[in-house]
């Protein structure tokens, strides 16, 4: 069942998806070189309870951890772990929460201090791959508009974009129906309609689309072992267009 929200529950998706943002501008404000990525999800998971919310992965399916941490040629749902961050390297985080019943979910990926022009362009080309499906996401187009504006923009880089994995609605459950494949065929797919609440999340891959998931059974591979990145937003369809939920700058 595809959900339409009312005012009043995007409101508490909206409370949601702020706790989130703030959240990842605190991450990003402690990420740098030798810091582990329990460290962060330590305070992050602080950070949330403090605003009387739950961490919306940990115990989901038996999720572990607040924080999806997943670095390099990791392409989401790392554990995270006391491994420390180096030099160099990306790595993407995911994080969500649950306040008064209802989700919010957003992920960045971050460059570890300094990091070589093919990683850059693959975090910019990511994040233009999200911005790309937001504008596609309007009231009377379709899911499939929004992934091929994703894989277009991807693939004409010669990046990979992950099958396997997708974007989803956002309700009282973190993953709710349509599923938002980043890849597809314009006109094709649920319509969409103002009031539905959609996180879009390009997974892009440097190399090859394919990925594993590793023997914890949960964190998510490349096969050929170069770097995704990962960008999601929360968003909600207004009669003016898409409404980006997880957007704020005030940590």
């Amino acid at each position: 069942m595809i959900h339409v929200r009312s005012p009043r529950e995007v409101d508490k998706i909206r409370q949601s998806c702020r706790i989130v943002a703030e959240t990842l501008q605190l991450i990003a404000a402690m990420i740098k070189p030798g810091i582990t990525p329990q460290e962060l999800d330590v305070a992050a998971e602080k950070y949330i309870r403090n605003q009387k919310a739950e961490p919306g992965f940990k115990g989901l399916y038996g999720y572990p951890a607040t924080l999806c941490v997943s670095v390099e040629d990791e392409v989401v749902h790392g554990i995270p772990d006391n491994t420390p961050l180096e030099e160099g390297q990306i790595v993407s985080i995911d994080v969500g929460a649950l306040k008064d019943g209802y989700y919010g979910d957003h992920a960045r990926t971050f460059a570890i201090g300094q990091v070589d022009e093919t990683h850059q362009r693959l975090m910019t080309r990511t994040r233009e791959c999200l911005d790309l499906g937001i504008e596609a996401a309007v009231a009377g187009s379709a899911v499939g508009d929004i992934g091929n504006a994703v894989q277009q923009h991807a693939e004409s880089a010669g990046f990979g974009v992950v099958r396997e994995l997708v974007g989803h609605g956002v309700g009282t459950c973190l993953h709710e129906e349509p599923q938002i494949p980043n890849f597809g065929r314009p006109g094709f797919g649920a319509i969409l309609r103002e009031g539905m609440c959609l996180a879009i999340e390009p997974m892009i891959n440097m190399g090859s689309k394919d990925v594993y998931t590793q023997d914890d059974g949960w964190t998510v591979c490349t096969v050929d072992g170069k770097p995704s990145a990962h960008f999601e937003h929360t968003i909600v369809i207004t009669p003016n267009g898409p409404e980006v939920l997880t957007e704020y700058e005030t940590v």
